[in-house]
Parts: structure tokens; sequence; C-alpha cells
């Protein structure tokens, strides 16, 4: 029997949103695996940015301008790695935003707004390159979904719809183009140290931890907070051969939050 193993040599990764944090993160380590990266970023100016992080972390990155919540840029953005890169064997659609606002005072705009960025782009960033995946007899998605996926919390009334709705999108493309030999899977992160959560770890002028530090920590089982290279192996794993069975299932990443009701109040 030969051992399926997780070499990524020779595949082209496309990784949305990828110039920094999380995505930035999961391309780094599939190319240290021998994926060829792709990235996309809204303006000229992370992709910049992007590029010159890959190179100084040793990797040659291809970037791209491309807003993905518009259906005939991504076409265009596909077509163009196609004929620049090679055809996509792994997209990860981890491009995202969030707006912590009370759902009363939240607009239907706003909303609108983290739908079509959360929601609507995965489906169209897939659906650009199901056609070429299906031609060439493989593939693999990675959504990146959420803790949200599957909690509601104060302020997220859009991202939690939306990332609900991607675990439901990633199901469903499983469902439709498993037997084609694409495996579509998604990662939900628990709370990730980033520059963006690094006000909520701050040590307090008294030396305790920040409060909001403190009930994550009390929250989750492995009593830290994850870091984005813990996201990197889960990742290379669902992009890789070995994961060839694993279809429609949704990898929280999370610490054990998700298993754990919590402590009881002293």
């Amino acid at each position: 029997m030969e051992l399926k193993n997780f070499s990524l040599e020779g595949k082209i990764a496309l990784v949305t949103g990828a110039s920094y944090g999380i995505g930035f993160a999961i391309a780094c380590g599939m190319a240290k695996c021998g994926a060829t990266i792709c990235f996309n970023d809204i303006k000229q100016e992370l992709v910049d940015k992007g590029i010159a992080a890959y190179k100084e972390a040793g990797i040659e990155a291809h970037g791209y301008v491309c807003d993905v919540t518009d259906e005939d840029a991504v076409n265009a953005l596909v077509a163009t790695i196609e004929k620049e890169v090679g055809v996509i064997d792994i997209l990860v659609n981890n491009a995202g935003i969030i707006k912590r606002i009370p759902m009363c005072e939240m607009t239907a705009a706003q909303f609108r707004q983290v739908i079509d960025v959360d929601l609507n782009a995965p489906f169209i960033v897939s659906k650009a390159v199901i056609p070429s995946m299906i031609k060439k007899g493989h593939g693999k998605i990675i959504n990146i979904c959420s803790m949200m996926s599957e909690l509601g919390r104060e302020t997220v009334s859009a991202y939690a719809a939306a990332k609900g709705g991607l675990k439901m999108l990633t199901k469903n493309i499983c469902s439709e183009y498993g037997e084609y030999n694409i495996q579509c899977n998604g990662i939900g992160p628990g709370y990730i140290e980033t520059p963006q959560t690094a006000p909520l770890r701050e040590r307090q002028p008294d030396g305790s931890r920040h409060p909001f530090d403190q009930f994550i920590v009390s929250k989750t089982p492995a009593a830290r907070w994850g870091t984005t290279e813990d996201l990197v192996g889960p990742a290379v794993f669902l992009a890789s051969d070995a994961s060839d069975f694993v279809n429609g299932h949704i990898l929280y990443v999370d610490g054990g939050i998700l298993a754990y009701i919590g402590k009881q109040p002293q």
C-alpha cells in the first residue's frame, strides 16, 4: 500500500487576500511543502507589500490585484493565472471582513457588504476554478470558515450569517463536485494571535490580563490563543493527497473551544 503524503510539489495554489495574516501564513506553509503560490488583494499597495513579505520569507509568489466580489474580475484573474502560471490545483478562500456592529444599529448595506465578501466571493472564486479542476481530474478547495459558523456572539450578526453560509457552501461544493475528485473542506480558526487582536492581549497597567484575553483563555481548553502557525498543518493536510477521502468537512482549529462548556463560576 502506498502511503499518501503531504507534499504539494508541483501544485499551484491560489490563496485569496493573502498579503498578510492567516492567508499569508497558510500560503508560506504550502510553499514550504512545494506549492507555487498565487495570491490577490484588493489594492496594488497591499499586493506589493505581500510580494515583499513573501520574498523576505524566501518565496517567489505571484501577486494580483483583484476584488473577489467582482465576478468578471475573478474570471479574468483565474484566466491570467492559468496562462502565466498554470491550472490552479488548490484554492484557499481566505479573503474576508468583519464589522462588529450591534444588529439593530447595522444598516442593510453594511450587512450586504459582509455577506458579499465572506460568502458571495468564495462562491464566485470557487465557480471560476472548478471547471479546470474537473478537466484536470482533481482539485482542492479550502474555505476559511470560523467558530461563528457554529456559534453566535454579540455584534457579529452579518459575519456569523456569512460564515454559517460558507459552511453550507462547503458541504454543497462537496456534494456537487466530489465525483470529479474535487475535495472541498473548511478550516474554522479559533481566536488567533494576529496584529488585529494584539490590543485585546495587552497586559493591563496592574499586570493583569485584558478582560477579553481572560475570557478567551478561560473558554479554551488549551488555555492559550492560537497562532497563525497552528493553522498551517491543517491547511497543508487538506490541500494534499493525504486528504483525498476527506470531503465536506469543517476542521475547527480552536484549541477545543467548541468542545467545552466552560468553567463553573466561582
